[in-house]
């Protein structure tokens, strides 16, 4: 572990975190304009917001492959990295941040 692949790591952790904003500023907007429903709201969330996730992804990946394959030695650590990071940052935002929101969520209205 060297200080590239720490701040693949660190570069990763914000651009989960900037597409699991993405998806619940989403979700938010949904609720105040048509009222809440956990499962309908958060589903039409994930379906507004998936086509700019998987595109903003997978352009980024384009461009991390290609820097991969033909970059320099120096770069292979950072860019696996990277590419990793993004891979799982893009999973866990569409399929794993939601689910935990919508339990939240549930959880919130049983116990009023």
């Amino acid at each position: 572990i060297d200080q590239a692949f720490i701040a693949a790591i660190l570069t990763v952790i914000g651009y989960s975190l900037n597409d699991t904003v993405v998806v619940f500023d989403r979700i938010r907007e949904i609720v105040n304009e048509k009222g809440f429903n956990a499962g309908i709201n958060i589903n039409e969330a994930l379906n507004s917001t998936l086509s700019r996730t998987l595109n903003t992804s997978l352009t980024t990946l384009v461009v991390l492959l290609s820097i991969f394959i033909f970059g320099g030695e120096t770069l292979r650590g950072f860019m696996f990295a990277m590419i990793i990071g993004i891979i799982v940052g893009t999973y866990s935002s569409l399929f794993i941040a939601t689910p935990v929101m919508f339990d939240t969520l549930k959880n919130k209205i049983t116990k009023k």
